[in-house]
């Protein structure tokens, strides 16, 4: 299964939105007409697909690393504050 051109657009889109003039939030809604809740939603899909890190494996390796990184961050945090001792 290939990817559409949606998807395609989208990977394209975070590997080069910061290039374009205003934020992120705005480049999404204006060349791919979704609200940012619906980006990262596909983009967090995507990640995991095999078709989308042989269209762009850098981004996606990058996107891995970041997702990796937030969850250890999350556990890591959760778990050294643990319970209070009084």
């Amino acid at each position: 299964m290939s990817l559409s051109e949606r998807e395609r657009a989208i990977l394209d889109c975070e590997r080069s939105w910061w290039k374009e003039a205003g934020s992120k939030e705005a480049v999404i809604r204006e060349q791919l007409g979704l609200s940012p809740t619906g980006y990262y939603r596909l983009l967090g899909t995507l990640v995991d697909s095999p078709e989308a890190q042989a269209y762009d494996p850098l981004v996606v390796l990058r996107l891995r690393r970041d997702r990796a990184r937030r969850r250890r961050e999350r556990f890591q945090g959760a778990s050294s504050d643990g319970p209070r001792s009084r």
